[in-house]
């Protein structure tokens, strides 16, 4: 379960399918909307909550939403920029059942900053070396948005620190990364919904955070199960087999990472390159 906290968010990158920035927000849930939401979740077998923004380390509930998760006893992923990591909260970052995920662009730190709109290649470099000193664990997504672009060396960078969990992704044409056109399903997996669900900082739920289009409720009027359980979420499903069965193909060897995770563009590539939906299941435990 995605739990998107925050639109709130140091920088703004050019490709942010949330469109978050410092002028986002923490919008109209609070910390017992979300508690009430990770405990609906464990209540129908959700096994993993991702924390993911905007920025998930500026939300102040933070710690207090980890620590609830783990004490109903679901693995936590936290999806931050590693901008800045408060002292305190590395504590919290270091606990048992507590893990993180961060993008990486470049070995330039001006191309790093043409991406993130900041200078943030150093700090996050330096908190990537951080989280590794402390074993957290840690997986990086290097995000390629064009050609010539030092992701191949932010690849063997990121070796040499001790990064192993590395994926790679293209840009995705979902909130600030779209170019031509707008957002629609050639750019989602095609597993939306499928064993996985996200929440807005508003309470929308969506199949995946990439699928912001298509909102199917809100926890702040109804029950998490009876949103999955009714007749949005059934319409929703059906057009998206409908659209994915009808773009079947065989599956490129390693061109479907099987951790379906979000960040400002994931690892997870979209589903004309890799059908028929389910042939790469996703798992963020690979």
């Amino acid at each position: 379960m995605w739990l998107e906290i925050t639109g709130k968010c140091q920088l703004e990158c050019v490709q942010c399918y949330a469109e978050s920035g410092p002028a986002g927000d923490h919008g109209e849930m609070s910390e017992a909307d979300w508690c009430h939401v990770i405990d609906q979740a464990v209540g129908i077998g959700a096994r993993m909550v991702q924390f993911i923004g905007g920025e998930p380390t500026l939300h102040p509930s933070l710690p207090v939403l980890i620590e609830h998760a783990r004490h109903r006893d679901v693995e936590v992923e936290v999806f931050s920029n590693l901008v800045h990591i408060r002292p305190a909260l590395w504590e919290v970052l270091a606990q048992p059942g507590v893990r993180l995920a961060t993008s990486y662009y470049s070995t330039d730190p001006g191309e790093h900053a043409e991406i993130t709109r900041r200078p943030t290649y150093e700090r996050t470099k330096a908190n990537i070396h951080e989280a590794i000193r402390r074993s957290i664990p840690l997986r990086v997504g290097v995000v390629n948005l064009w050609d010539g672009q030092r992701s191949d060396q932010a690849v063997a960078e990121l070796r040499e620190l001790g990064v192993t969990e590395i994926g790679i992704d293209h840009l995705r044409q979902v909130g600030r990364g779209v170019r031509t056109g707008q957002a629609g399903l050639d750019q989602l997996c095609g597993h939306c919904g499928d064993g996985k669900i996200a929440v807005s900082p508003t309470g929308e739920v969506w199949p995946c955070v990439f699928s912001r289009w298509m909102p199917m409720g809100n926890v702040r009027d109804r029950a998490l199960t009876e949103i999955l359980d009714g007749p949005q979420m059934a319409e929703t499903g059906a057009a998206l087999r409908v659209h994915f069965d009808a773009r079947r193909a065989p599956c490129v060897p390693d061109m479907c990472d099987p951790q379906c995770g979000p960040s400002c563009s994931p690892a997870c590539v979209p589903a004309n390159n890799c059908l028929p939906v389910g042939a790469c299941a996703p798992d963020y435990r690979r």
